[in-house]
């Protein structure tokens, strides 16, 4: 067999995207990591959503499906319950993935299946247009909020905690390498990994640009210790990059579903570590609302 090279990840289409987009550098993030990890394109899979991003999957040298709007997580899914020996890796908008797609985020959280599970987070529907998406800040301005964004936006992070999320890491596509350990991290994971990365929309989006993230994020070194730790760094920083969270919680395997009828076996036992890291969030909700 012949040695991988990095160019194998890519099918040979170009990209369509504008130029400057943040999607670039994510689509070059995975196909490097993959590449470094030496896990051969022909066992990987990309599933995108729709959107700008959901083209990421037409230029992917492994498998690649475009699923409909907000069902790429399912998608994955159902190939990482059937094919544990895939690497399965989900790409999408911040649009299709905390908009009409956030309850599937939710329950791959909770279920924690192996999926890698990159969000291009840009803060606007920019294939429509530029339109405010669910994690436009307040009083942000465009064609369907003239008067400035009246709604809180989504947020992912804490929202992927509370639903089970076993890895939650942040990254930047102004820092390519920063962001290819994160997916390499992110893909060695035995469970649900999501990935948030501020992926620029240079066209629609002129608040939050590359100079803006350059300016406002900062790096962690290591995931929070507690829920408290986690709550905190959120709560004091909201641009933090790197892994964030991180527990070793059990993925879910097919001998938790064959107990039917049975009595509950080990594997299905309440996980104590769940049950800390609630009492870590509950005593960070105690000590700050005093």
């Amino acid at each position: 067999m012949a040695a991988l090279e990095l160019r194998d990840y890519s099918n040979g289409n170009q990209p369509t995207w504008c130029p400057g987009c943040g999607d670039y550098s994510v689509l070059k993030a995975i196909q490097k990591g993959l590449f470094e990890l030496k896990i051969a394109p022909e066992n990987a899979v990309l599933v995108s959503g729709i959107g700008c991003s959901g083209k990421i999957s037409h230029y992917f040298g492994g498998y690649g499906i475009h699923s409909t709007h907000g069902r790429a997580l399912p998608v994955a899914q159902g190939i990482a319950a059937s094919r544990p020996d895939v690497t399965v890796i989900a790409a999408g908008g911040d649009g299709d993935g905390y908009g009409i797609g956030i309850g599937h985020l939710i329950h791959a959280a909770r279920r924690n299946l192996p999926v890698t599970y990159l969000v291009m987070d840009n803060g606007v529907y920019g294939n429509t247009k530029g339109q405010t998406s669910p994690t436009s800040p307040l009083g942000y301005r465009s064609s369907t909020s003239p008067a400035g964004n009246a709604d809180l936006p989504i947020q992912p992070l804490q929202l992927a905690w509370s639903a089970g999320a076993s890895f939650i890491a942040q990254g930047f596509s102004g820092n390519i390498n920063h962001l290819v350990e994160l997916v390499k991290k992110a893909i060695l994971h035995p469970g649900f990994a999501l990935i948030n990365v501020f992926s620029p929309c240079v066209v629609f989006n002129k608040t939050n640009g590359y100079d803006f993230y350059r300016n406002a994020v900062t790096y962690r070194e290591q995931p929070a210790a507690s829920a408290a730790e986690y709550f905190q760094m959120l709560a004091d920083d909201p641009f933090p990059l790197g892994v964030l969270w991180k527990s070793e919680r059990e993925p879910a395997k097919q001998a938790r579903f064959a107990t039917v009828g049975s009595k509950t076996t080990d594997s299905m036992a309440p996980d104590s570590r769940v049950h800390d890291s609630q009492d870590g969030l509950l005593e960070y909700l105690r000590t700050s609302l005093v």
